[in-house]
């Protein structure tokens, strides 16, 4: 890696001043800075240099796929890699450049404004798209914009589907429109950003929108995990207590449990999402996704964030580990309830009823658990790792429940076949 920087550096001395001698990386950039702020330079070199270092280091950065380690801006080397590639976005972004580009002669003739010094201290944060595939965007956005349509008319489906079937007006069904509106708003909450990247229409984001952002995002995904709990309960009480189930699952009780499951998620999160909004953010203000996530902003912030930390761990305990191993110990006592019965048809019947819902587990908790463990343990990963992880987490949820309870769910699949039977007619 540094016979490459130092090609890289000797190639550019030989553009711009002929000089021969090799210069590590670290002292280009060094030079660059040094020429940035020298008011001696004149104009027509401070534009050669900015473009040259621009083209450059993006040219390294996508070949060694993110990262340039020997580089070190600041102490902290996952920070170094930051800056480095907010550098690279900001130029590209202020010049308008096409990085892709063959030659160094296009840039040359291009006529700039003067690099602005970036502020530490403003309230504006740069979103993550996906590194080193700017030039792809057009194409990305497809997917994406039929993935983010596939969620939001799915969930739409769901809903309408429940609503206006009488006999889907069951606790289990309940539960399901649930699930179908929390998906919807998650869709809704990332859409503007994700998309808004990838059609280029702004990588920007206010320190207020990011804030309102991580809210509702981290309340839906609690939301979410609430709803699972509730369905196991709804699925062990049908399976092991059938004779008393319309007794218990009431509709005043499924209300309490679905107003119990806002309260928990929105209102717990509250203390260390305000308190967000008065640290001091002195480190790059790039994000490692195309959304805002608690986690980000502290790792960001220059301010005392132990309360933040220890708050949100004992948040996840309580919420996500503790609905996990409420879900695994109904399944146990289900599958011991389902043993039980003589009749092999039976015990299918009555497995198959759990087969939607265990998926929808599987769906929700496993790109949580992947999530977790690429910003615990992935830092000397790519970006690309974790930009890709985070879309995993926030559209994979949302765009395979609907197909799985449509499929897997016999009710909601006759009736939507059935519905648009008779459009066609």
């Amino acid at each position: 890696m540094k016979e490459l920087a130092n090609v890289v550096a000797v190639i550019l001395l030989k553009e711009l001043a002929g000089r021969r001698k090799k210069l590590s990386l670290r002292k280009f950039v060094m030079d660059e800075k040094q020429l940035l702020t020298n008011t001696g330079t004149s104009p027509e070199q401070q534009k050669k240099q900015r473009v040259s270092t621009l083209w450059w280091l993006n040219a390294y950065f996508v070949k060694e796929g993110s990262m340039i380690e020997d580089l070190k801006l600041t102490d902290d080397p996952v920070e170094s890699k930051l800056v480095l590639y907010e550098k690279i976005i900001r130029m590209k972004a202020l010049y308008q450049m096409d990085t892709s580009a063959d030659s160094l002669e296009k840039y040359s003739k291009l006529s700039m404004p003067a690099f602005p010094a970036y502020d530490t201290n403003s309230s504006t944060f740069l979103l993550t798209g996906f590194p080193g595939l700017e030039q792809e965007y057009p194409w990305l956005s497809i997917p994406f914009s039929c993935m983010y349509a596939m969620v939001l008319s799915g969930n739409c489906l769901v809903l309408h589907v429940i609503r206006t079937e009488p006999s889907l007006h069951q606790p289990m069904f309940y539960f399901l429109a649930m699930l179908a509106l929390t998906d919807l708003c998650m869709g809704l909450s990332t859409v503007h950003t994700v998309l808004g990247i990838l059609w280029g229409l702004s990588q920007e984001v206010s320190l207020d929108a990011c804030i309102a952002q991580t809210y509702f995002i981290h309340g839906l995904s609690l939301t979410e995990s609430g709803v699972l709990l509730a369905m196991a309960f709804d699925r062990f009480t049908a399976i092991c207590n059938p004779l008393r189930y319309t007794s218990i699952l009431t509709s005043a009780r499924i209300t309490n449990i679905g107003l119990g499951i806002l309260v928990r998620s929105f209102v717990f999160i509250m203390a260390p999402i305000i308190r967000l909004k008065f640290f001091h953010y002195c480190h790059s203000h790039i994000l490692s996704h195309s959304f805002c996530l608690h986690q980000d902003l502290l790792r960001l912030a220059c301010s005392d964030i132990r309360f933040n930390s220890f708050y949100a761990l004992a948040l996840v305990i309580c919420t996500l580990l503790f609905d996990s191993m409420l879900i695994i110990v109904s399944y146990i006592l289900i599958l011991h309830s389902v043993l039980a019965i003589a009749s092999r048809e039976e015990r299918q019947k009555s497995l198959q009823t759990c087969v939607s819902h265990i998926c929808a587990v599987m769906v929700f908790y496993i790109p949580i658990i992947g999530l977790t463990m690429v910003h615990r343990f992935g830092t000397h990963l790519s970006p690309m790792v974790h930009v890709l992880m985070g879309n995993i987490y926030i559209i994979f949820p949302p765009l395979m429940n609907p197909i799985i309870y449509s499929v897997k769910t016999q009710q909601i699949r006759g009736r939507i076949q059935k519905w648009f039977s008779m459009k066609k007619k």
